[in-house]
């Protein structure tokens, strides 16, 4: 099989949260099989060195600084890249944040902010996306889900239900956009090797939980996540939608 089902040259794909973690590592992923990046951030500082590690590496980088959550922010940014000619073909909604607290002890503002974070970003910004996908026919969405998009833990509800609704608004998109030659999917991450979860890796009883639970029995590598958004993004997924790929180790497929 010809490998050029999988070139992304000549495509742009932006990747929201993706100054560091697993949105970076999927940029990098992406770029190395020649899709250009727009790196987006809401640190202007770390998004600029990562910017200049890509194109120190060679790669064709542009920044988009912006908060996710600030609907205003998201339109000015595509505004600028319209401006600047720069068409996003593949979008990767990845930005995200974790709270880990009991439900009785939830304050709904951070119920709020997190769902604001994890869910309604990839709406808002799909949304921008697919406004300019359609007329052109073509588009590539990748939501990223994770493995409480089908499973629920203690302590994270407000994270369960976001990545949850991430499964159902990837279907939401196909219902709607599959017919303008969009297709939107998702990956759902198992427990991975992140800063943002340095504490769990960290806490004795915990990470032995995971390296028992998981078939594989080890975390995750950030990398692992790039075969499957290089799929989603390339010509070799343009008759897959509304999926989505859990790349867990296994976790979800045992009891």
């Amino acid at each position: 099989m010809s490998t050029t089902l999988f070139d992304l040259r000549g495509r742009t794909a932006l990747v929201t949260g993706s100054s560091r973690g697993l949105g970076n590592a999927m940029a990098r992923g992406l770029a190395e099989a020649g899709a250009a990046i727009v790196l987006n951030g809401a640190d202007p500082g770390r998004l600029s060195a990562a910017a200049a590690a890509f194109r120190d590496a060679g790669h064709t980088a542009h920044e988009a600084c912006f908060d996710v959550t600030d609907e205003a922010a998201i339109a000015a940014a595509f505004e600028r890249l319209d401006a600047a000619g720069i068409a996003v073909d593949i979008l990767v909604n990845n930005a995200g944040i974790q709270l880990r607290r009991p439900m009785v002890e939830l304050a709904t503002d951070d119920w709020r902010r997190v769902l604001e974070i994890n869910l309604t970003s990839a709406f808002v910004i799909g949304r921008e996306a697919a406004r300019r996908m359609i007329p052109r026919g073509r588009g590539k969405v990748i939501n990223i889900g994770s493995l409480t998009s089908d499973a629920a833990r203690a302590t994270v509800a407000p994270y369960t239900v976001a990545k949850g609704g991430i499964k159902m608004l990837t279907r939401a998109m196909t219902a709607e956009w599959a017919e303008h030659g969009i297709q939107a999917n998702a990956i759902g991450p198992g427990y991975m090797l992140t800063d943002m979860n340095q504490a769990l890796v960290d806490n004795p009883a915990f990470d032995a939980w995971v390296k028992g639970r998981t078939p594989s029995r080890r975390w995750g590598r950030p990398e692992e996540l790039v075969g499957a958004a290089v799929f989603l993004a390339s010509a070799a997924s343009d008759y897959v939608n509304g999926q989505i790929i859990y790349v867990d180790g296994g976790m979800l497929a045992v009891l």
